[in-house]
């Protein structure tokens, strides 16, 4: 990780989030290559969501779209995870990002039922390019900021998500009425092509390409497996996510539970979409507040927001107002944002850059297996009980494994922050 550089203190006294992204050009165009692509894809997905379940009258398709979107993010993270730790960063993410704007462009062909399979087979195809770009964003990172700034630069990259859910998922209505699906579409193919050329801008080193470890796959994984057992530390930051996701596959059931449940149309599940978006931002910011200064505060803080984003949702299943259940929506994932932000902090900070990548993309795999699976029990789950039940008994799954993972995460326990400390931040 980078030392501070001379002068890093001038941030003090206003928030250093603004400090950190006006001093550190390339994080500067990390960030916001994010912000834009995302920005796109949610711009997208809501009216393809809506317009599948227009098109084939259920909620199926949509679930199965969400579905390729984590489960292929898992199955190839192992190898992604690999060649994020070989290949220069920085060249991927701009690969990662051209190929997605070809997969978003087949978006187009949608257009019967008898079509729908396109939407899964192109979502599938960004899915796959996710399993290398989010691992490869978030090892670079500790190289393009300054140690003490890792937490804020933690909660920037977890905020930016939140940030272009709600705003792409509260436009994403409105943009389908005024441009069309197509013209959403088209936004996002533009998204991608923009974040490329704001990563083709950074001229730090994003970390990878110096070691080429000659065993294949297997190898590195069995090197990053003995890695995680010398650490048990890495062993309960890895097992952390998994709790919100097993969760997640509510998301499936916004197209369905919104007429039936709150008598809503496109627009309100929108909004659901975004009050999940305002909780995803709100959440990094809230788990850095807590965090900073108090490393010891990392394992009750994790655990506490998985708790968070269990009880939301459980209360989610059983209100009928409308204003109500978008509040429970936001604080549910201001819980489930916090988790991730915080592991992933954790992580970063534990793991050298020699093996980040292979470490970070195993955690998004096991998150995006208990994802998928979610999005799939929820699809099960959908057409045997009521959705609100469904949404309680996910709630439920979240609740069990929190108090699993709680038993057996004592390598978090007492003072000092996982890995070696940085400087704490003011």
């Amino acid at each position: 990780m980078r030392s501070a550089p001379a002068g890093a203190g001038a941030g003090r006294g206003r928030w250093r989030g603004v400090a950190l992204l006006r001093r550190e050009a390339d994080f500067r165009r990390v960030y916001l290559s994010q912000l834009i692509s995302l920005g796109g894809d949610w711009f997208a997905m809501i009216p393809l969501l809506t317009l599948l379940e227009r098109l084939t009258g259920g909620a199926l398709w949509g679930a199965l779209v969400l579905a390729a979107d984590t489960l292929l993010i898992a199955a190839l993270s192992p190898w992604a995870g690999v060649v994020v730790d070989r290949v220069d960063r920085r060249r991927l993410m701009i690969a990662c990002d051209l190929v997605s704007a070809g997969f978003v462009a087949l978006l187009f062909l949608v257009r019967t039922g008898s079509t729908a399979w396109i939407a899964v087979v192109a979502l599938g195809g960004v899915a796959a390019v996710k399993a290398f770009y989010g691992p490869a964003v978030n090892a670079a990172t500790p190289n393009l900021v300054p140690a003490e700034d890792l937490l804020t630069a933690n909660a920037l990259s977890g905020a930016v998500w939140g940030v272009m859910l709600a705003v792409g998922a509260s436009l994403g209505a409105l943009a389908a009425a005024l441009v069309g699906t197509g013209g959403c579409f088209a936004i996002d193919v533009l998204s991608y092509l923009g974040s490329a050329a704001l990563a083709h801008r950074i001229r730090g080193d994003c970390g990878g390409g110096g070691g080429r470890p000659g065993g294949g796959v297997r190898a590195d994984l069995r090197e990053t497996l003995a890695y995680a057992r010398r650490e048990r530390r890495i062993a309960a930051l890895l097992a952390c996510k998994p709790a919100t996701g097993l969760g997640n596959g509510v998301l499936a059931l916004f197209p369905v539970l919104g007429p039936a449940a709150f008598h809503v149309g496109p627009t309100g599940v929108s909004l659901l979409f975004a009050a999940r978006g305002a909780g995803a931002l709100l959440g990094p910011l809230a788990g850095r507040a807590l965090l900073a200064g108090h490393p010891e505060r990392l394992r009750g803080a994790v655990l506490s927001a998985a708790l968070t984003f269990a009880g939301g949702y459980a209360l989610f299943a059983v209100t009928s107002w409308f204003p109500l259940a978008v509040l429970l929506v936001v604080t549910a994932h201001v819980g489930g944002s916090m988790n991730a932000s915080l592991s992933s902090y954790g992580l970063q900070s534990v793991t050298t850059d020699a093996v980040r990548g292979r470490v970070l993309s195993i955690d998004f795999m096991l998150f995006s297996l208990a994802l998928g699976g979610s999005q799939l029990a929820a699809a099960g789950l959908g057409g045997v009980v009521e959705p609100s039940t469904a949404v309680l008994c996910l709630s439920g799954a979240v609740l069990g494994y929190s108090a699993l993972w709680w038993t057996r995460s004592g390598a978090l326990r007492g003072p000092g922050r996982p890995g070696t400390a940085p400087p704490a931040e003011p």
